[in-house]
């Protein structure tokens, strides 16, 4: 075991339970936690957080009026796209980034504004 490990990426929202039952449904994770702190906890001990913050202002992608401050990455096989994509805007995510099919991944915003990207892999 490394000295220092990550433990868990926490990001900032108004309604953190909320946000953890989009990324849990995104993932097919378990949703753990109550009051102003959820995660969703995954294979192997992974996890990802929610905070509420009081305030909260969403990031401005692509400008940086309001910076994005943190993005996720989600690997999807090719074959999958289709799938996939029509999952994560089912459950309230907006697509914002696709020229063709020809990129390698497609930018999305979750339900609070949070960029995140379906990032194509072959296999």
């Amino acid at each position: 075991m490394a000295l220092i490990e990550l433990g868990v990426v926490a990001l900032d929202c108004p309604d953190p339970q909320a946000l953890a039952g989009f990324y849990a449904e995104v993932l097919g994770w378990q949703v753990e936690g109550e009051g102003d702190w959820f995660e969703v906890a995954g294979p192997e001990g992974r996890r990802l957080a929610f905070q509420q913050v009081t305030d909260y202002r969403a990031p401005q992608w692509p400008g940086q009026e309001q910076p994005q401050q943190i993005h996720l990455d989600f690997d999807v096989r090719r074959a999958d796209l289709p799938e996939a994509e029509a999952k994560v805007l089912g459950l309230g995510a907006k697509l914002v980034q696709h020229d063709d099919d020809r990129q390698d991944f497609r930018v999305y915003l979750d339900p609070v504004g949070h960029p995140f990207c379906l990032c194509l892999r072959d296999n």
